[in-house]
């Protein structure tokens, strides 16, 4: 894929995107919006499409173990560096180490890679083994660890806090629908048409709105480039560069993963920080600053690299 191909794939993720921006920039459409767009993404128009394309897929080639273990691995490298670093930043306390993780390690992929998949891909299939190894393995390590550093005499012991941290994770739509989808999938259970049409319906509507309200939000919020600290430098590098570079390099020269699955997991390993950062650090009082200008600087310097990736991975 060349340079004007990947633009030209990325024309529709920049209509929709710049489209929020500038709504929100002129005031036409409040920025508060972004919320109920993304509401509407995250907890219906998404799982309604990962639902009916799981349960339409070949588990056998979507749960391409290979290249799950070699994401698994880079993933684990890269949170291994993350915490040396905020080691020798002078950074130990646990939740602030947590949340510091997630930022350098987690993908946003609702609101960010569906879109993008959909868009450039054709299918957004291949984020489902990436999504469950995300939510059942690194968000539940660090909501625990929240959960388990929460001052709160009215949170419980430490059992109830971790099995409150399990349910949280398990429990949204997002990992629902896709389980509901390998459940009927394994069971040859026959869903009417007329089911998978409408979620296909609503589905379809998940990659433009989830953009749309991306970009309402960032549009809002603006960006305050020269109070950037160097810290957030170093966290937006690891997760655009470091991470998608780790990823390849593990992927390929390790677990020998070729072709169409080497292109997915290192663009899915450029996505931004997830807006889930800042939804925790505001649950539990946790760098909740930092967050938000993870979240906002993250997603534009992913969105302009984006083309430099399509173009590297295809080549």
């Amino acid at each position: 894929m060349g340079g004007a191909a990947a633009l030209e794939k990325l024309v529709p993720v920049l209509l929709a995107f710049g489209g929020g921006v500038l709504l929100a920039r002129r005031k036409t459409v409040p920025a508060e919006a972004s919320k109920v767009f993304a509401d509407y993404a995250f907890l219906f128009a998404v799982p309604c499409y990962l639902f009916g394309n799981i349960y339409a897929s070949d588990l056998g080639a979507l749960f391409n173990w290979r290249a799950i273990g070699g994401y698994a691995a880079a993933a684990g490298l890269t949170v291994l560096a993350v915490v040396l670093a905020t080691a020798a930043y002078g950074i130990r306390e646990p939740r602030a180490v947590a949340l510091r993780v997630m930022a350098g390690v987690q993908v946003n992929t609702a609101y960010f890679a569906v879109p993008v998949f959909i868009t450039v891909f054709g299918t957004a299939a291949p984020i489902f083994p990436v999504l469950l190894f995300q939510v059942c393995v690194l968000s539940l390590v660090v909501i625990s660890i929240m959960e388990l550093g929460r001052a709160d005499p009215d949170a419980g012991g430490p059992g109830t806090r971790f099995s409150r941290a399990v349910g949280a994770s398990l429990a949204t739509p997002l990992v629902l629908a896709c389980n509901a989808g390998i459940l009927l999938n394994l069971l040859s259970v026959h869903v009417p048409a007329v089911v998978l049409d409408g979620a296909a319906f609503v589905g379809d509507s998940a990659s433009p709105v989830a953009l749309f309200a991306l970009g309402l939000h960032l549009g809002g919020r603006g960006l305050n480039v020269r109070g950037t600290s160097r810290e957030e430098l170093a966290l937006i590098a690891c997760k655009c560069l470091g991470f998608p570079l780790l990823a390849w390099v593990v992927c390929e020269a390790i677990f020998e993963v070729r072709g169409a699955w080497l292109a997915y997991l290192v663009v899915l390993a450029a996505m931004p920080t997830p807006q889930n950062l800042f939804i925790f650090a505001q649950r539990y009082d946790v760098g909740v600053d930092l967050s938000a200008s993870l979240v906002i600087k993250s997603s534009v310097v992913s969105l302009l690299l984006l083309p430099l990736w399509l173009q590297t991975v295809a080549s």
